[in-house]
């Protein structure tokens, strides 16, 4: 059992000051957290010298602090730096940066560059795969994803081919390989996908939607229509997993954002299964591959997550930590949750709310993040103390 919901003792404060190589560079002293539970306490194994913290963490093996990384610490924060802007005004395409080996390993490493998070994700987007699918999209500055041809009838699910990522994307292969080498073992290097349904909005929808309405009207019309998409992208995301392990990922997320436009009963018919599918089919060949889960919005679903199989819950900040422990179980780690807006606070304020996620989130199997992506704008000094606060805490 993690220890849950009680007092902490702070030994000191933390602090951070300019750095002229990163920008910053941290005078914390250790941050100690105290908990105690009731009944008893579950014992962690002994962590692996030989694997980053994050991969101990979600095994459940003794670590000194939860690991720490943001979701979208390459490329949405970055945005703002001039770094990336001198990268954007060269390639000012997404999918140009996206598919290029050199820039996606670039971009990923340019937050480890400067924070050193226990976690380095690919630099990459959910819908990568979908040309390979005979799908056609682009990203358009200032409106997002589009959809050239959207799926909504069965002849259209018929044209849609399942994902071969060696034969199309395989510089997502060369750029995970590399992202491997430059990190060392200090970090665990991330890959994701998305998830059948959230990848099935998109398509239907023909880009991203408020009210999801041609979506459920496939769903609730054409049931079989849908499920045949969905079973498609469950073929196409657990190969694209299997791939991005194969290559270096040492974890892959899986992004359910659209789920929780759902209905718990839905949710059990359109996205537990194929998510379930997903899980179960990369096990059998990547047994020890930690997955995660993220879907935004998902209070509503809390206690359906852990049903997918997946190793850990990323939750997002609408949900306490504490309750969220409580309803997840002790038997699956927690990823998350501070609100994204925190980090727009004062540099107090950013400390109380990490420490108190700490807190809630217990000593074991926690891997601090944002309960969503971070936000374009936040200050760089912020993220900065984000980092050194958390890598400054001990259990």
């Amino acid at each position: 059992m993690s220890c849950i919901g009680y007092p902490i003792s702070l030994s000191s404060t933390s602090t951070v000051v300019r750095n002229s190589v990163f920008g910053y560079q941290s005078k914390s002293k250790f941050l100690p957290v105290r908990c105690a539970v009731g009944e008893y306490v579950e014992t962690p194994k002994v962590a692996s010298i030989a694997e980053p913290l994050l991969l101990n963490a979600v095994r459940g093996e003794k670590v000194e602090r939860p690991p720490v990384w943001l979701m979208r610490q390459a490329g949405r924060f970055l945005f703002c730096t001039q770094s990336y802007q001198q990268i954007c005004e060269k390639y000012p395409s997404f999918r140009e940066r996206s598919e290029n080996v050199d820039l996606v390993v670039e971009i990923s490493l340019q937050p480890w560059k400067v924070f050193k998070p226990d976690g380095v994700i690919l630099f990459s987007d959910i819908l990568t795969p979908l040309p390979g699918m005979s799908i056609p999209f682009d990203i358009v500055k200032g409106k997002g994803p589009l959809i050239y041809s959207p799926i909504r009838t069965a002849e259209d699910v018929d044209q849609v081919t399942e994902f071969d990522p060696d034969k199309f994307v395989p510089y997502v292969g060369e750029a995970l390989t590399i992202l491997r080498e430059e990190i060392k073992g200090d970090a665990a290097v991330l890959g994701f996908v998305g998830a059948p349904f959230t990848l099935a909005s998109y398509v239907v929808e023909g880009g991203s939607s408020k009210h999801f309405s041609k979506i459920k009207r496939l769903a609730f019309s054409q049931p079989k229509v849908l499920h045949s998409l969905l079973q498609k992208f469950t073929n196409s995301m657990a190969n694209y997993i299997r791939y991005q392990a194969d290559h270096g990922a040492q974890a892959v997320q899986i992004f359910d954002s659209w789920a929780t436009e759902l209905s718990p009963v839905d949710f059990e018919e359109f996205s537990l299964p194929y998510l379930k599918q997903i899980v179960d089919s990369v096990k059998k060949t990547h047994p020890y591959l930690p997955l995660i889960l993220y879907a935004s919005g998902s209070g509503g679903l809390l206690e359906r997550l852990p049903l997918t199989g997946v190793d850990v819950v990323s939750l997002d900040w609408t949900v306490d930590m504490a309750e969220g422990r409580r309803r997840l179980g002790s038997d699956i780690a927690v990823q998350g949750n501070v609100d994204p807006g925190v980090l727009f606070g004062s540099k107090e304020f950013i400390t109380q709310r990490i420490m108190d996620t700490v807190r809630k989130a217990g000593t074991n199997r926690h891997i601090l993040n944002l309960g969503h992506g971070i936000v374009v704008g936040t200050p760089e000094e912020n993220v900065a103390h984000f980092f050194e606060v958390a890598k400054g805490i001990r259990y």
